[in-house]
């Protein structure tokens, strides 16, 4: 049994008429989705908006959906559907860690989504995100309690854990979880591991290592299994639980068809894209260390990409998939989901305005062509100690060591750079600065009369020394414009 539009149609009505007295029969049942900005709220939204215009104008179906944003700004506009005609969605701008503008967004609210969590930030701050976390679950609860509200949907993470070996981003979201329940409403709480949709962390965690990377150094947690699950088939549980009775006041795992590690995960990532990678596990890479990594080697923010990695450390798996039999949908499999997310980026990309996309491209292509012109050059420059200068120095041990070194960084840098990571503008600005650095002190001599780092060079070395300090230059400016913008455009 797979549940289709009409089926969201009565399950709409038959809700509406058991939460509503005979006098309040015209009222209608009204929805308020938080976090309707974010990767999952917006999908929600949609989806909800969707099932409302696809229901008749009754008076025993009509419902309202109200949205919680810190930001009405970050939305396009959702109070018209794709035809121009009102939704009639809600807009409350207000912040949940605030009790008033919780009590605002909850007013004569029946059903309450909360999608709200973050702990993005240093993992020195996280112990106060987390605080923040629990006070703002707790005002929820307050306000839900004193508005009224029948059922608050919840979607947490998913591990078996002891909440000893818990991460505190994982940890967070299951006491969030714990305060929601002790409020008098009923609380469904949905428990999912990895998410797969475009927008999406992990997904976009998983893209970049792979598109960017045909060598990886992982650390052991790409060993650890999980059961990844299509966003659609989250959106699908959520808003099906509006309408199915046994859902209330239950906690529900929720995962995809199959359970892969994630170093699997990437796998069939690459070969979809017909691409051959290379994992190297190294058993002692912190998640802080690796976070690190995925900072350098893609544009997610290490801050980011801290509790992602520490959420992928424990196993989430779907010990009870009692929600099967509640809710029968067909689950996406993993590697449709990647195809379908793949499609979506390509679509998204198209619609994106082609002036800012033209204006995008030609800043970013033109630092990337300046900066591995610069490297080459450099490598050209480097060269000529060794048939122009007759300076015997630079023929010593030290400088052969330094030289080789410096060969090998350009050889990184320019292998990072051409696959869009950020650890290649990083090792070219490196590289920029040194150089820049080495040939003004060797010209030192025009100023000071004497030199520093060797003997006086010759006239054709001193020219040689003044190109170099301008391609380090332009190799130093082109790799900072690219190691800072490249979150922007990756």
């Amino acid at each position: 049994m797979i549940f289709t539009t009409q089926d969201n149609r009565r399950g709409f009505s038959k809700f509406a008429d058991e939460y509503q007295s005979p006098d309040q029969k015209n009222n209608s049942l009204k929805i308020l989705v938080t976090g309707a900005s974010g990767f999952i709220g917006s999908r929600l939204l949609k989806k909800l908006i969707k099932i409302k215009s696809e229901i008749p104008d009754t008076r025993d179906s009509k419902y309202t959906i109200r949205c919680l944003t810190r930001n009405r700004n970050t939305f396009g506009n959702p109070d018209m559907d794709k035809q121009g005609n009102p939704s009639r969605v809600e807009i409350v701008e207000g912040d949940l860690s605030n009790y008033e503008d919780c009590l605002k967004a909850l007013k004569d609210v029946d059903v309450a989504f909360y999608l709200v969590h973050s702990m993005e930030g240093s993992s020195k701050n996280w112990k106060k995100f987390s605080e923040k976390e629990q006070e703002t679950a707790e005002n929820f609860a307050k306000a839900a309690d004193k508005c009224g509200v029948k059922r608050i949907i919840y979607l947490g993470g998913l591990t078996h854990g002891k909440e000893s070996e818990l991460s505190q981003h994982m940890l967070s979201r299951k006491h969030v979880g714990d305060i929601l329940k002790k409020s008098h409403a009923k609380v469904t709480i949905f428990r999912a591991a990895v998410i797969l949709g475009s927008g999406g962390g992990s997904f976009e965690m998983l893209r970049y290592l792979v598109e960017r990377l045909p060598l990886m150094i992982c650390p052991k947690w790409v060993l650890t299994k999980c059961q990844p699950i299509f966003i659609d088939d989250v959106i699908t549980y959520l808003s099906s639980s509006i309408e199915i009775p046994q859902t209330e006041g239950k906690a529900f795992e929720i995962g995809g068809p199959d359970i892969l590690t994630y170093v699997e995960m990437m796998k069939i990532y690459a070969k979809i894209l017909g691409k051959s990678i290379n994992i190297l596990i190294i058993p002692f890479l912190t998640p802080r260390l690796s976070s690190y990594w995925v900072d350098l080697v893609t544009p997610i923010k290490a801050s980011l990409a801290r509790p992602l990695i520490d959420s992928l450390k424990h196993e989430a798996v779907v010990k009870d998939d009692q929600i099967k039999k509640i809710i029968p949908i067909k689950l996406k499999s993993f590697e449709d989901s990647l195809r379908y997310c793949i499609n979506e980026e390509d679509k998204y990309k198209r619609k994106k305005d082609k002036s800012l996309i033209k204006k995008e491209r030609t800043s970013m292509s033109a630092n990337y062509k300046i900066l591995l012109i610069s490297l080459f050059l450099l490598l050209a420059i480097g060269t000529t100690y060794y048939f122009l200068d007759d300076r015997v120095q630079f023929l010593q041990p030290f400088w052969l060591f330094i030289a080789a070194v410096w060969y090998l960084l350009i050889f990184v840098s320019i292998y990072f750079v051409r696959f869009g990571a950020r650890l290649g503008a990083l090792i070219a600005g490196i590289l920029g600065w040194g150089s820049l650095v080495f040939w003004l002190l060797d010209n030192f001599h025009m100023v000071s009369g004497y030199s520093i780092i060797a003997e006086r060079p010759s006239n054709n070395e001193i020219w040689r020394d003044i190109v170099g300090i301008i391609i380090a230059s332009f190799t130093a400016i082109s790799s900072h414009n690219i190691f800072h913008k490249i979150r922007l455009h990756g």
